[in-house]
């Protein structure tokens, strides 16, 4: 599998890395989470677009990206998440593309999140510019209802990897504990043959084991909450670290 080198952070090689969401709406907020973030034990910092207050601008979302980026000082995942994946914002998928696409040719991020099933010629399309400018892109899937079928979860990884993405990511709720070993059985038959990173979860207090079990199965992050979650079943950042080393294969690392 190929790794995925961002600044010095390697995604697919070692323990999972960290990934902190900030979630607030005004500058202001943004900036005091990023502030704080800077201090975390975390390797990257996701600013969850959807929750700012200009995100309808994307020029604004693109200067603002520069002061986010100087804050944190880490590397930055932008992400906007639509509301049929979870979300707090319904935007058009014109639009959707119109923020990327200023936040990618005049912004400051290091990564991208693309969701899987938007249009997939403006996706393909965002990727090349993406990859133009030296931005990674990593590609998901929510399903905040159910877990699918372990055959159709790693259909959906591998979907992601033939569209270029240079991660691939899926988040599953489960109903029972079958469904967390579902969602983990796919991780790891999909790792043994994929030539990409992947990053997958089953949400919730019942998946929160695969939130921290990824080194064993193939999920090469996972995201940790600072003050608040982005998402059901987030492990708070402070203890994050902790429980990964604990749960190392490696003990020379």
């Amino acid at each position: 599998m190929k790794t995925v080198q961002v600044e010095n952070v390697v995604f697919g090689q070692g323990r999972p890395k960290i990934l902190v969401p900030l979630v607030g709406q005004t500058e202001a907020e943004i900036l005091a989470a990023a502030k704080q973030a800077r201090d975390l034990d975390c390797d990257v910092i996701e600013w969850r677009i959807d929750f700012y207050e200009a995100v309808e601008t994307p020029q604004a979302v693109a200067a603002f990206s520069h002061r986010v980026k100087e804050a944190a000082q880490k590397p930055l995942l932008v992400t906007f998440r639509t509301a049929k994946e979870g979300g707090v914002l319904e935007i058009s998928d014109a639009l959707y593309f119109d923020i990327y696409k200023a936040v990618v040719t005049s912004g400051k991020a290091d990564l991208i999140d693309l969701e899987l099933f938007m249009p997939e010629r403006d996706v393909q399309e965002m990727i090349d510019l993406a990859h133009e400018h030296g931005v990674k892109v990593i590609m998901c899937n929510h399903d905040f209802d159910a877990t699918p079928e372990k055959d159709e979860i790693v259909r959906r990884l591998a979907l992601m990897e033939e569209r270029r993405a240079d991660i691939c990511k899926i988040a599953v709720m489960p109903q029972s504990n079958l469904d967390v070993l579902t969602l983990l059985q796919a991780t790891a038959e999909r790792k043994a043959v994929s030539e990409r990173p992947l990053i997958t979860m089953s949400m919730g207090a019942l998946g929160m084991v695969s939130r921290v079990a990824g080194e064993a199965f193939g999920s090469s992050a996972t995201f940790g909450a600072a003050a608040k979650a982005s998402a059901p079943g987030q492990v708070p950042v402070s203890e994050l670290r902790t429980i990964l080393d604990t749960f190392k294969l490696d003990s020379s690392q």
